[in-house]
């Protein structure tokens, strides 16, 4: 290979890389500090840890261990204590130099807690104020006080992640207040209240509804169909067997807690309760901008609003019902070319859970929450990496 060549290859493969190293574990960074043990231990008990993993651009306000003991001291159970922290996650970036370059000296930004949907009107914007002389305030925007004060930057990765130490927690009292324990939550129940009353009553007529009960507190996402995409539906449904349409409604949960920000960050395949053995029965995330699509080959559906996203439990409704290709045959609109063992011939060829007594699926749930976890991924460290291992063929040539 003539070396002008390969300087091209290599840089192509510097531009694809490099987007590979945005990525961070906020978790191992803050390891390295011992003064915020504390509230990185919270970050991930809280599980806003894996949430912060998945942003591209983010400013934490860190807590030392001091201001983290006063926090703990008011009792909060770990719902409220995420809500108070996702309130120190701005998403946004704010460098030390920015802190004091404002625009007028003062400006809002939105945390986690607003984007999250959990917080009420402009309760989680964050109000940031150069003070000048070095000191720096910030207070929730709905209060106008300036109750706690930059001591210094901790890390800066332009611009994509600033972790910056405040004086103290941001007082609150909408993060602070109380929420409901997961546990208590009655799917079915809600379902119904938000618009999907339709899918609600499928559940609650088969064996699928406690499958999805038994999983909220572990961690759940929901994609319910509107109650016409339903009512649609209904003819093609009616005609399944037994476990097939158990394994259909399956289809609609995923067995881990994805927030809306984390689906507009990621890519790629997740498997679902329905996901056993031999039976995929996954699908693809996929967004574009502020739009979030779900692909499964047969079907592409739009999530078009958010009826629960709060940690363990989230529930977005679609505009069509999920079709699994193990069940229904492939779109004839165009689609991602898929192999011909993933093109199922139809409602007849394959069987899906029919039961507890057919099919155990809360055994599988924790193998299939461990690949969800990693399930989210960008394309584009295959592409670089076959392209290096391309350029070492031809390199050897």
């Amino acid at each position: 290979m003539q070396p002008s060549m390969a300087a091209v290859v290599s840089l192509l493969l510097f531009v694809l890389l490099v987007p590979a190293t945005t990525a961070f574990n906020i978790t191992k960074i803050l390891k390295a500090h011992p003064e915020f043990s504390t509230f990185n231990q919270y970050l991930t008990e809280t599980h806003l840890a894996n949430e912060i993993n998945h942003l591209q651009t983010i400013t934490i306000l860190a807590l030392d261990n001091s201001a983290m003991s006063s926090l703990l001291s008011k009792g909060f159970p770990t719902r409220v204590i995420r809500n108070v922290l996702s309130l120190h996650v701005l998403v946004d970036y704010y460098g030390a130099k920015k802190l004091h370059q404002i625009t007028d000296g003062t400006t809002t930004t939105a945390s986690l807690f607003q984007s999250s949907g959990d917080a009420d009107g402009d309760a989680g914007y964050v109000n940031i104020t150069d003070m000048h002389g070095g000191k720096v305030g910030f207070g929730p925007a709905n209060t106008g006080d300036l109750n706690s004060f930059f001591v210094k930057a901790v890390l800066e990765k332009p611009y994509n992640l600033s972790i910056i130490h405040i004086s103290q927690v941001l007082d609150s009292a909408e993060a602070e207040a109380p929420t409901p324990e997961p546990s208590k939550v009655n799917l079915t129940s809600l379902l119904s209240s938000k618009g999907c009353k339709e899918f609600s009553h499928l559940l609650t007529s088969t064996s699928a509804q406690k499958t999805f009960q038994e999983n909220i507190e572990s961690g759940l996402t929901v994609f319910c169909a509107s109650d016409s995409a339903v009512k649609a539906f209904m003819p093609k449904f009616k005609n399944l067997t037994a476990g097939n349409k158990i394994a259909v409604l399956l289809y609609h949960g995923v067995p881990v807690y994805s927030s809306m920000s984390m689906l507009k960050s990621s890519n790629g395949l997740m498997n679902t309760l329905a996901t056993e053995g031999p039976n995929k029965y996954d699908f693809t995330i996929q967004n574009d901008d502020e739009s979030v699509t779900i692909k499964t080959k047969v079907v592409t559906a739009k999530i078009t609003g958010t009826l629960v996203d709060e940690d363990p439990l989230a529930v977005y409704k679609l505009d069509k019902v999920l079709l699994p290709r193990e069940l229904f045959k492939p779109s004839a609109t165009p689609e991602p070319a898929s192999s011909p063992e993933a093109e199922a011939p139809g409602p007849d060829a394959a069987d899906g859970p029919a039961s507890d007594e057919d099919d155990d699926v809360a055994d599988s749930t924790s193998h299939k929450k461990k690949n969800n976890a990693a399930g989210l991924i960008n394309g584009g460290g295959f592409l670089a990496l076959g392209l290096t291992l391309c350029y070492c063929v031809l390199a050897a040539l």
